[in-house]
């Protein structure tokens, strides 16, 4: 018996010996027809600063001077650059340090009404020792800048304003220890070339979208306090350097209470607040606003939003992102979607109410006209032609608005009216949306009221879901349900049985798609055809170790 399991035992041994040396033998017969199928693969290296990229670039931009390119190879700016992309690619690498960070003084956004434009604030640290604004946040520009050493800058005091329990400030970099003005050669300066040396001040001036209104001044680099916060983390203060405005000169609505004490530009462009964040490694480059039926809300820098969510690309525009523009495919009163309602949106938070292209405007606002059971009307001062008599002191009973995105994402406004409130309580209402000039809308805050909007740059998409504005910050989760705990942003029936009518707008897509088929496609290719060549070998491998255990019995 004992005789009999120690053959058993060496015939194991040599077959699975003999395995091995199959195996190996049809690696090395088949390493030739890899070689073969791969030899045709082949990539050159280029450096990014060689002058074969710089003939590129020229071609491309119609420049390759600036802050992306160094004077010459060898030289201490050349190096300076090569060591900032190390970093920025050991940042990458490593992942963001934080899940969330936001203002150290809270997450909390909150809107005051018509006495500040309507828009939502926050309150911000800036500087050493630090000093407190109140900044109204703008996802339609790029700039953070506060009243700074004051030429012509709108009032301060708390007496001016019905809201506020304490003044506003005015930011004095003489005064912050970390503070240190830009000079007009450095790479975020985009006045550099109107500069008269290159060791000056760096100005700036914006123009926005309100008429003649505008911030100018100078730019100057200082810490923005913030605190960090996320599942099962502790609040820990995060003193992130920023680029910061120094707004000597504000004019238009920036004196008459918008924006009083400074504004949070939250754009694409390298100035904004959540550029500079995700560059330096802090968050992932996304961020998150929140805007609450109670007129509260919450900001999060770095937050990519819950895995239910529905999205949409942006747009390029001109062929280059410059914000945060959607295209919509069809727009819906009720359950009546209205064909040739295409157009292109500016989500912009910094916006009060919502402006849609003149000939969707029209079709909007008749559809919804044709809803309303109520007598028309109108209010003094209303912007809105579409006003109406409210026959009680409740909100009225109105149809949704909604957007619809490709792949049937839906946008939901189940309320898209404005109350007008009188002496007795509601006068009436009015559908809060006006004609755009161009044919670019602009989605404003009213819009967004009741979710919470996340603004991915990671992945060029805007997404969003129903919140009631919850802190994120001690790991809770806003609630995603619907406000009628239906399922979230339903079609109307009749988009889901047939396509809107009109020219549909085709989401974004980062980057090109090649005309030719890619080195990393060929390789797959390649491989593929390999397995396909080895097939034959496998099959009898497999044949082998079946025959084996049959034989031996082992399983």
């Amino acid at each position: 018996m004992m005789i009999m399991l120690r053959v058993r035992v060496a015939m194991a041994t040599a077959a699975w010996y003999s395995m091995f040396l199959l195996t190996a033998w049809l690696l090395v017969r088949n390493a030739g027809a890899v070689a073969t199928a791969t030899s045709s693969l082949s990539s050159r290296l280029v450096h990014r600063f060689s002058d074969e990229v710089k003939e590129l670039r020229v071609s491309g931009n119609g420049s390759a001077n600036g802050s992306s390119w160094p004077d010459r190879k060898g030289s201490i700016e050349y190096y300076q650059m090569l060591l900032s992309s190390d970093f920025r690619r050991q940042n990458m690498k490593l992942g963001a340090q934080y899940q969330l960070l936001f203002p150290s003084q809270g997450s909390k956004t909150m809107s005051f009404g018509n006495d500040f434009g309507w828009l939502h604030y926050t309150w911000i640290d800036i500087g050493t020792p630090n000093v407190s604004f109140l900044v109204a946040l703008d996802a339609g520009s790029d700039l953070l800048w506060v009243p700074c050493d004051c030429v012509q800058c709108a009032p301060l005091s708390a007496g001016y304003y019905s809201n506020l329990d304490r003044d506003l400030n005015e930011y004095n970099p003489s005064g912050s220890s970390t503070s240190k003005h830009l000079s007009c050669s450095h790479q975020l300066c985009e006045s550099g070339p109107n500069c008269k040396g290159p060791k000056q001040s760096c100005p700036y001036t914006i123009n926005y979208f309100a008429e003649n209104t505008s911030s100018s001044g100078l730019l100057v680099e200082d810490v923005l306090h913030l605190a960090s916060g996320g599942d099962n983390a502790s609040k820990n203060l995060v003193h992130a350097p920023v680029i910061i405005g120094c707004g000597m000169k504000q004019s238009g609505g920036y004196l008459d209470g918008v924006a009083p004490d400074g504004l949070m530009g939250l754009g694409l462009g390298e100035l904004a607040v959540p550029s500079i964040l995700a560059k330096a490694g802090l968050v992932r480059n996304s961020f998150s606003m929140c805007f609450n039926e109670d007129d509260s809300g919450r900001i999060f820098f770095g937050d990519l939003g819950p895995a239910t969510q529905q999205s949409t690309s942006f747009l390029p525009l001109d062929g280059i992102y410059k914000t945060y523009i959607v295209g919509v495919e069809a727009c819906c009163i009720g359950n009546s979607c209205l064909k040739q309602t295409n157009f292109r949106a500016l989500i912009d938070s910094g916006t009060s109410f919502t402006f849609l292209p003149d000939e969707v405007y029209e079709k909007i606002t008749n559809e919804f006209d044709r809803h309303v059971n109520a007598t028309r009307s109108s209010y003094e001062g209303s912007p809105w032609k579409y006003c109406y008599e409210s026959s009680s002191q409740e909100s009225p009973e109105v149809p949704s608005l909604t957007l619809v995105f490709p792949l049937n994402n839906s946008f939901v406004v189940h309320n898209p009216v404005f109350i007008i409130y009188g002496d007795q309580g509601v006068l009436g209402f009015c559908l809060a949306i006006q004609p755009a000039d161009g044919d670019i809308g602009i989605i404003g805050q009213n819009f967004m009221t009741g979710y919470r909007i996340v603004f991915d740059r990671e992945s060029l998409k805007l997404a969003w879901s129903h919140s009631n504005c919850q802190d994120l910050s001690d790991g809770k989760r806003m609630p995603l349900a619907s406000p009628s705990g239906a399922p979230l942003n339903p079609l109307p029936t009749n988009e889901q049985q047939s396509s809107p009518g009109g020219h549909a707008v085709a989401p974004a897509v980062a980057g090109r798609a090649p005309s030719k088929p890619s080195a990393a496609s060929s390789r797959l290719i390649a491989s593929r055809f390999c397995l396909l060549r080895l097939l034959p070998e496998l099959l009898l491998l497999f044949y082998i170790i079946s025959v084996f255990k049959a034989d031996t019995g082992i399983i």
